[in-house]
């Protein structure tokens, strides 16, 4: 990982690179911030530029031996600790080594953004484990900083969420942390230094990695994301990160599926506002029957959402109404049909369905059903109107 791989944080690499210029790396440094801000990113980008045979101005080459092996995390100098906890693959003593193929998956898949719970996912640990940092662990680190580096001018050893290190762990690397081995370097990274034991924080330098900027962010998603959003949608996923890259992506997948649902619901009600063309009908029927379950379910939801706000309109309540303005132009052209005599049963149809797709239902049936419902639905909801007229 190289320097120019991370999302912002200049003032934070000119200082790093300014202590290697200067020729006074600390030997354990401590990289503190919040989850998706680059904390681990920056300190694996860190020892990379410091092991580069090539170093090429302010980062390093990414194409020397050392660099190659680096953004592999197959460097014989780099080693890394983090929580672990018994799983299927591993039911008894877990420690780091044992997870080391699955931690550089999960790291090369979100392109060094690690988070605790993305972390945990991946090893299926389930909802209510937790990882720790073990005395197994600790006695690793003792043991790989007993050897010289193997062919870099450092060897480099990175701790993630050193908070997770329990006490047993942290007393066995006290002396390891104040007084490592020449050419060794001890990187720790966390996201709350105030669950640092005090004797750990005191033996380390600090290296405060704030939130990434909005214009940071924001360049960086355009440039992940090239057209995928216009500057409305944008501005409000970067405001919903609050500097926070995995939140980002978190945001942009949620526009992307709220978009589809979007466009499929309008196209479903226009199908049963006006259902004499067969082969629509069965078609889309088929499309949705074939959608995931969890995809059917956030459909239907997105239904009930659709159905609220046009109820808010119907009430002169359009202040309420939190979307997008095609959202809002659609709710306020669809808020007509949605009136006293059909509200009711649009809500507990949807609701009924969701009840059922959690249940295993058959997801053809369900929906040609549904559609069918809907059809009668928006009958009577067009008959109202004309009335009142």
């Amino acid at each position: 990982m190289q320097f120019k791989d991370i999302i912002g944080q200049q003032s934070v690499k000119n200082k790093l690179i300014k202590a290697f210029r200067e020729k006074r790396v600390p030997h354990t440094q401590l990289f503190i911030g919040q989850e998706g801000s680059g904390t681990l990113a920056l300190a694996v980008a860190y020892a990379q530029f410091l092991n580069c045979n090539h170093k090429q101005g302010g980062d390093s080459c990414g194409t020397c031996s050392s660099c190659i092996k680096y953004q592999k995390l197959a460097h014989p100098d780099l080693h890394f600790i983090f929580p672990t906890a018994k799983n299927e693959k591993i039911k008894k003593d877990p420690q780091a080594n044992l997870f080391m193929s699955d931690w550089q998956s999960y790291f090369l898949s979100v392109d060094g953004y690690v988070s605790q719970s993305g972390w945990y996912q991946h090893l299926n640990l389930g909802g209510n484990k937790q990882g720790s940092i073990y005395i197994r662990d600790a006695n690793d680190i003792v043991k790989s900083l007993s050897f010289k580096p193997y062919e870099s001018d450092y060897k480099v050893i990175i701790i993630y969420l050193a908070e997770k290190l329990n006490i047993t762990a942290a007393n066995k690397l006290l002396k390891s942390l104040e007084e490592p081995p020449e050419n060794s370097l001890i990187f720790l990274v966390a996201e709350k230094y105030e669950l640092i034991l005090p004797t750990i924080r005191s033996r380390t330098q600090i290296v405060k990695v704030p939130l990434i900027n909005s214009v940071d962010l924001k360049g960086a998603l355009r440039n992940k994301f090239p057209g995928n959003f216009n500057e409305e949608n944008l501005d409000n996923i970067v405001n919903l990160a609050n500097g926070n890259w995995n939140r980002a992506l978190e945001a942009l997948g949620s526009v992307e599926v709220r978009e589809f649902n979007f466009l499929k619901f309008r196209e479903w009600m226009r199908i049963c506002y006006k259902p004499d063309d067969y082969l629509s009908f069965s078609k889309l029927i088929q499309e949705l029957s074939r959608m995931g379950r969890e995809k059917q379910k956030s459909f239907l939801n997105y239904g009930l959402y659709v159905v609220h706000n046009t109820l808010l309109i119907n009430e002169k309540l359009d202040s309420k109404v939190v979307a997008d303005k095609t959202e809002i132009n659609y709710f306020k052209n669809f808020s007509p049909f949605i009136n006293d005599v059909n509200r009711v049963k649009f809500y507990r149809i949807l609701n009924e369905s969701i009840y059922h797709l959690e249940r295993n239902v058959n997801p053809t049936v369900l929906f040609t059903r549904l559609s069918f419902q809907i059809v009668n639905f928006l009958k009577e909801g067009k008959t109202r109107l004309v009335s009142k007229k």
